[in-house]
Formats: structure tokens, C-alpha cells, sequence
């Protein structure tokens, strides 16, 4: 199954005025917004979707406090479509949508659509680091450091899932799917990745009790670290509350930051991900704070060397 990514997650949302200025903060573009929601995109045009949570258009909601109400993932092509919908059509419903693509259901009760990909090909440089000993990749006289320097989110890079049995989850995407598992936490779960990309994980299972199901995060890639602080210190600076980061991820490689967002879930940036392909041998590690984070940062407000301490820091 040529399947590429995650092209949109739809969310039904109790504030939908929140949620778009949320997103838009996050750096987002606004496509068609209204009271009743909208699209917002990344430069690849792969988006978050909101809608009022009682949006007769959206598909059921779990009977859980999740918002998620459908992913929606890019497909190569229209043959890939039809051998999806042959394969998923052998045990539950599919549905042909006017607009060409489909819709079923995963084993864990979310909510799937499958649409050849919207994705558009990117030509964008990535972050140039200038390191002693290696070839140089800045210029001189070209700074790295541009406080106004835009950020925008690339593309949505993985969604992650709370499910009562991540076994049976993943036996779905794996040996339905066609994705393969990367990298696993004994006991917790696996990140797995489809066929058409090399990203170390789109879709990370994670084992939790029933009342939990539901979306734990979303994430879009940048373009480098010093995006991603950058992007990160905005938002902590327009008032949103950070939960976890900024740090670097030990499976997978990506540097993270999480933020608390009205979404239902958490929202994470990140950047440069391992990239894998066949020839990858998954690895397992207990679940721990060490086997998640290569290391992690505090963030502090600004301070200057010889001035008063950051708030919150010891006299």
C-alpha cells in the first residue's frame, strides 16, 4: 500500500474561535474559515481541519473526551485507493466519497479516510550548520540568527494515538496497511510508518485504559532546531502553556516541544527526523524518561548574564 502520510486530522471542537486562533498561531494558514471552522494548512497544503463538535458531516465521536474525528492520509495514486478500499471492504463497510476518496474505520474504532495525496512538493533550504572540520554550509557574513525570521509549520509529520490494546491496533495497520514498525516501547507501543515515506514514525500506538482512547498529540515538521525554538518561544511568548520540551527525542531523533492546546491534545513542533527504509532493524526499550529524551530543556523567560534571575529562579 503506497500510502505516504497523514495529509489531515479533522477535530469536532467545542470553541471553534480558540482552535483557529490556535492554530493559527501555531503558524498555520487560515483556508476558508468561519463561525463553523475551517482548514489550516502547512506549506505542503497538508492540514488540521476544525469543525463544531455537532457537525452532522463529521463522522461519529468515540465515547471518550477525544475531539479527533477522523485522519485522513495521503495516497500516491487512484490504484492505491482501489486496493485499499478491496482490502478494508473484506470485513467492514467502505464508503466512496463525491470527492473520490474513501472512508472505513480502523480496529480500534478510529475514524480513517484515504484521498490521493494534496501534498505539494517542497524546494526549501534546510537549517545550514557551520561545524570545524567540515565542509562549510554558510556562507560568510550570512548570520543564522534572525529574531523576525518566519516560521511556518512544513508539513504534518505524525499523529498519536491512545488505544486499549496497542497489539491489536497495530496488527491492523501493519498486516492491512502495510506499515512497518520502526522502533517499539516494550509494553507501551510501536511507532510505525507506511510505505510511501522514510519518516522514522507517522502513527505512534500507545497502550492506556479504554476511558483514555483518543488523540494524545499531532505534530508538524519544521525546518531545523533553531526553527523549532524559535516557533516555540512565540507561542510560549502569545501566552500558550508549554507541557514537554524543548528536548530531542532518543527513537526517531526529532527534536520536540509539546504545547496544551484546546484541540482536546496535545500539539507538538519538530524537526529532523530519522530517516529508514527496509533495511532498518527496529529497536525496543523500556518506557522511561531516559529512553524518551535524548535531553530536555527548561524554558525560561529571557535574562542577561550578570542581571536579575529569570523569574522563578533561586535568589
Amino acid at each position: 500500500m503506497n500510502i505516504i502520510g497523514p495529509d489531515a486530522l479533522v477535530f469536532g471542537v467545542d470553541d471553534v474561535a480558540a482552535c483557529a486562533q490556535y492554530l493559527t498561531d501555531y503558524g498555520l494558514s487560515p483556508v476558508d474559515v468561519s463561525a463553523e471552522g475551517g482548514r489550516f494548512e502547512a506549506l505542503d497544503g497538508t492540514a488540521i481541519v476544525i469543525r463544531r463538535k455537532d457537525d452532522a458531516g463529521l463522522p461519529p465521536p468515540m465515547a471518550t473526551a477525544n475531539l479527533l474525528r477522523e485522519t485522513v492520509y495521503g495516497v500516491a495514486d487512484a490504484a492505491t485507493l482501489d486496493a485499499i478500499a478491496q482490502e478494508l471492504g473484506r470485513d467492514r463497510e467502505v464508503t466512496r466519497r463525491a470527492d473520490g476518496s474513501i472512508a472505513s474505520v480502523d480496529d480500534a474504532g478510529f475514524a480513517l479516510a484515504f484521498q490521493v495525496t494534496v501534498r505539494k512538493p517542497l524546494a526549501l533550504p534546510a537549517e545550514a550548520s557551520n561545524a570545524p572540520g567540515a565542509e562549510r554550509a554558510r556562507g560568510v557574513n550570512v548570520p543564522a540568527v534572525n529574531p523576525d525570521a518566519p516560521v511556518r509549520p512544513r508539513s504534518l509529520s505524525h499523529v498519536v494515538y491512545f488505544v486499549p490494546d496497542a497489539q491489536a491496533a497495530e496488527a491492523f495497520y501493519v498486516e492491512r496497511l502495510g506499515f512497518v514498525c520502526s522502533d517499539r516501547f516494550t509494553g507501551v507501543g510501536p511507532f510505525l510508518r507506511p510505505a510511501g515515506t522514510h519518516d522514522h514514525h507517522t502513527l505512534f500506538l500507545i497502550q492506556t485504559p479504554p476511558f483514555m482512547k483518543g488523540c494524545e498529540h499531532f505534530t508538524f515538521h519544521l525546518g531545523g532546531p533553531s526553527e523549532l525554538m524559535q516557533a516555540g518561544t512565540r507561542l510560549v511568548e502569545k501566552g500558550y502553556q508549554s507541557f514537554w520540551g524543548p528536548g530531542r527525542h532518543r527513537f526517531g531523533s526529532n527534536w520536540f516541544w509539546y504545547f496544551n492546546s484546546p484541540l482536546g491534545c496535545h500539539v507538538e513542533y519538530d524537526a529532523d527526523m530519522d530517516l529508514h527504509d527496509a533495511e532498518w532493524i527496529a529497536r525496543e526499550a523500556p518506557m522511561s524518561a531516559d529512553a524518551s529524551q535524548l535531553f530536555l530543556f527548561q524554558h525560561r523567560e529571557r535574562w542577561m548574564p550578570g542581571g536579575p534571575p529569570p523569574k522563578g529562579a533561586a535568589a
